[in-house]
């Protein structure tokens, strides 16, 4: 599917919601797409890992990383993880770190900023639940498009 978020809200305006701006982009693929996956954690990753590691089906993992600042939440390993394992993309509402290396790599990554601090590992959080950031609930099974120009979200797989 190729398609722009701007034509995306032209045709579906009505459908649509727009997260607030603010993301940068990472990862070889600026744009992509897929429904949604979810996590919600606090500067711990290991729930993040654990998602990565099963099929992700074209997916994307959208982390709630509560908007943290303080340490990141993927690199280049969790990074390939999601490519082996088939995943489109992944959007944190936090930090990533290696993004060098992940500029290279053949995936979509959206996230608030770059942080070199690793997060720590207790497993606290929670999977498959809705999310809320930036103005925009991300519930499992809706679609996320995310590009240039920004991300959207949408209750199901829109023809552009």
């Amino acid at each position: 599917m190729t398609f722009k978020t701007a034509d995306l809200y032209d045709l579906y305006a009505d459908d649509l919601s727009i997260v607030t701006p603010g993301f940068l982009s990472f990862g070889a693929h600026q744009t992509f797409h897929g429904a949604i996956a979810t996590v919600k954690v606090h500067e711990d990753n290991v729930l993040v890992k654990q998602q990565l590691s099963e099929p992700g089906d074209k997916r994307v993992l959208v982390v709630d990383g509560g908007g943290s600042m303080r340490c990141a939440l993927m690199g280049d390993m969790l990074a390939q993880l999601a490519i082996t394992n088939d995943w489109a993309g992944v959007i944190i509402y936090g930090c990533i770190r290696d993004s060098a290396d992940i500029e290279q790599m053949p995936i979509g990554v959206k996230a608030l900023g770059t942080h070199p601090a690793k997060s720590v590992k207790r497993g606290a959080g929670i999977c498959d639940q809705p999310v809320t950031f930036c103005g925009v609930c991300f519930r499992p099974g809706d679609h996320v498009y995310c590009d240039a120009d920004g991300i959207v979200v949408a209750p199901t797989k829109l023809q552009a």
